[in-house]
């Protein structure tokens, strides 16, 4: 009898782990539990283009999208998704601001969304991914970025429309994903927790190193601890990702493999950061992925702020 309760006790101790990890996973994944891949091939978009909750965003300038666009892509140019707050480039722009240009867009909170822009040089290629946290961190599930942009849509000559496109407009009420997003205080608070937090830089290796000099600032190198990842290695020559295999490889050698572990990434403005956190969240499913979006702009504008130079 009592090796039997053992067995009951153990069973229902299971059960109660299980649901609550399912619980604590459930929560720590909320901002990222989507409805389809968080990169999209051409061939996939172009099978979907009719589906009612597809918004394909479009967000080259607006004589690029004049001059010919994915048909019924929504433009919103990547001017639109960012602000500058207390000398700071390239932050989000304020909830009501944001909302407000979601809506614009046609956007609701379970609309699967799809990014598309030209993927001619390395900010080209950043943009999406910025983009891409921006509507994550404003609420909406389902976001994506369409595989070699507009560049290998047109090269492998897949319809094009010239008709600029008006949306629905939509009363947006998704909630905001705060968590994503850091302050400098908090990156100062866990300088220290090496243990359980990798903090990455998403800059050049010169930039990172310190030899490169800096526009915003006369100091240059990185935040102590930071590990260097840049953005542009997430791409290959021609602009889209690498493969997934290569992807988890260059991340398990700079964060590991524990998927629970906090990563903090940053850059010089925010921008190349957004890459490798859209790498690391959607695409390789760590759970605890923040941006500082301030990043070493904001540091370095601190006198008192620590610097390391010269040290990998």
């Amino acid at each position: 009898m009592g090796g039997c309760m053992k067995k009951i006790f153990a069973i229902f101790y299971a059960a109660i782990m299980m649901v609550w990890c399912m619980t604590v996973s459930a929560e720590n994944r909320q901002y990222i539990q989507r409805g389809m891949d968080p990169v999209v091939s051409t061939e996939w978009l172009a099978a979907h283009l009719n589906d009612s909750d597809l918004v394909v965003i479009d967000i080259r300038g607006a004589e690029e999208y004049s001059k010919g666009h994915i048909p019924e892509s929504v433009n919103v140019s990547t001017e639109n998704w960012w602000v500058t707050r207390n000398q700071l480039l390239l932050e989000p722009p304020d909830p009501d601001a944001l909302r407000a240009l979601i809506g614009r867009a046609g956007i609701r909170p379970d609309s699967k969304v799809v990014l598309v822009n030209k993927i001619d040089g390395d900010f080209d290629r950043s943009h999406p991914p910025y983009v891409g946290w921006t509507l994550i961190y404003g609420g909406v599930k389902n976001v994506a970025i369409l595989d070699g942009g507009y560049n290998k849509w047109t090269s492998e000559s897949r319809a094009v429309s010239t008709k600029i496109f008006t949306p629905r407009e939509e009363t947006y009420s998704g909630a905001f994903q705060e968590r994503i997003s850091v302050s400098k205080r908090y990156v100062e608070s866990n300088l220290s927790d090496s243990r359980n937090t990798t903090i990455v830089d998403s800059r050049s290796p010169e930039d990172f190193f310190g030899v490169a000099p800096m526009m915003l600032s006369s100091k240059s190198g990185h935040i102590p601890g930071a590990a260097c990842l840049p953005a542009a290695w997430a791409f290959t020559a021609k602009g889209t990702f690498k493969d997934l295999e290569e992807l988890e490889a260059m991340a398990q050698g700079v964060v590991g493999s524990n998927r629970e572990k906090r990563i903090i990434v940053y850059c010089g403005v925010g921008g190349f950061a957004s890459t490798w956190w859209f790498v690391f969240s959607e695409m390789l499913g760590y759970r605890d992925v923040r941006l500082y979006s301030g990043s070493i702009q904001e540091w370095m504008m601190d006198p008192e702020a620590p610097v390391t130079r010269y040290q990998w």
